[in-house]
């Protein structure tokens, strides 16, 4: 019975070396998980890049011509002749059409016929006058008769200046026969061919064409509200004119253009905010010699916004964004790194603006930035910041 009770001694040894064992191992493996000494990792640090700038704000605007003429005649017949080709360049007092100038030809020759008989009339009453003053002198007729015959002047003469007008508007008539451009620009089709009875003179004129000027040409865009604001306020703190009293100017780029080549100036702001679209109206005026530029076209259009005033600038890789705040990793004293919040601006030459945050010494990290936490040490190495792209325009 004391036999069963006592274990067997074998299998107390057993146990005992699989204790040893594991504690053995558990031994190795927390010795092979303490820490090794690590030198600070390597970053890439460099100093913002301090240059003079100046801000172009861009818009989406639409080409007008500057002057647009529908071309109707101002009296009616047939359409006689045409004489321009359809889409050229026509110059102001260019012939473009010819009406039928007989029937008006006719009626100022009457009218020049009435002018030489109201002469006739007024030199025969000019004369009876005359010998009226003589005869009165002598009694010879009353005053009553000489009153006559100065009122019979009078009215001759009257008549002649009645025929002379007569003959004034009926040769003005055989000059709008011949319609001429009225500006310099390029011309579209006719609407009307030879032979046709056109209308003029009233609302119901027939449209024979249309000419839009080429030279200089308007650009039409809408800024909205808050850009609004922000010219206005610029303008009042006085580091940029407003629009309205200075020709701000303006650089336009055509759809298959990669710099923006065309130069102009602001020379419209509209009075208030359109209700329906929350914006507001403006223009410029652009000079466009070759003609490249043609009502209708859509365009980008840069406005100089504020400048030249000095920035720094650093890469937009360099900047990390924590929910609303963006920061930068800046190594200071004894290389250990900072966060330093900053408010940015805009793009610049592929490089971003800072605005507020940074100082011009501050070396900022630029390479590297997934291995760096705010306050542990670092090795940095030094690097350069340049611009990446040439400005437009």
């Amino acid at each position: 019975m004391n036999q069963h009770l006592n274990p067997p001694k074998t299998g107390m040894k057993t146990w005992l070396a699989i204790g040893i064992t594991i504690l053995l191992a558990a031994c190795d493996q927390s010795q092979s998980q303490q820490p090794v000494d690590m030198p600070p990792p390597q970053v890439t640090v460099a100093t913002p890049l301090a240059m003079e700038v100046t801000d172009w704000d861009e818009f989406t605007g639409r080409l007008y011509a500057v002057e647009s003429v529908e071309v109707r005649p101002r009296v009616s017949g047939y359409l006689q002749s045409i004489h321009f080709v359809e889409g050229s360049i026509v110059k102001k007092g260019d012939l473009l059409y010819v009406i039928d100038p007989r029937p008006y030809q006719a009626i100022l020759d009457l009218a020049r016929a009435d002018v030489t008989r109201a002469k006739a009339a007024l030199e025969l009453a000019e004369n009876d006058l005359a010998r009226a003053e003589r005869l009165y002198k002598s009694h010879a007729i009353s005053e009553e008769e000489l009153d006559s015959r100065s009122k019979q002047k009078r009215g001759a003469l009257a008549s002649l200046e009645a025929a002379k007008a007569t003959v004034q508007s009926a040769d003005l008539n055989v000059e709008f026969t011949h319609i001429k451009s009225p500006i310099t620009g390029r011309i579209s089709q006719t609407r009307v061919t030879e032979g046709n009875l056109i209308t003029g003179g009233d609302f119901e004129s027939t449209l024979l064409t249309t000419i839009v000027s080429l030279d200089p040409i308007y650009v039409y865009f809408t800024a909205d509200e808050q850009s609004v604001l922000h010219y206005t306020r610029m303008d009042m703190a006085g580091t940029r004119k407003s629009s309205r009293d200075s020709p701000t100017p303006v650089l336009l780029r055509l759809a298959d253009e990669e710099d923006y080549m065309h130069k102009g100036h602001m020379d419209f702001v509209d009075n208030q905010i359109d209700l329906a679209t929350g914006t507001m109206r403006a223009r410029a005026i652009v000079d466009n010699p070759d003609f490249l530029l043609v009502p209708g076209m859509f365009t980008d259009v840069r406005l100089l916004g504020e400048g030249p005033y000095d920035t720094i600038l650093i890469p937009d890789t360099a900047i990390n964004v924590d929910q609303t705040i963006q920061y930068v990793y800046v190594v200071g004293e004894n290389n250990i790194v900072e966060r330093r919040q900053i408010k940015p601006g805009r793009l610049h030459e592929g490089l971003r603006i800072i605005r507020d945050g940074l100082e011009p010494d501050d070396r900022v990290i630029i390479n590297g930035i997934q291995r760096a936490r705010a306050g542990m040490p670092v090795t940095p190495e030094a690097g350069t910041i340049e611009p990446h792209a040439p400005q437009q325009g």
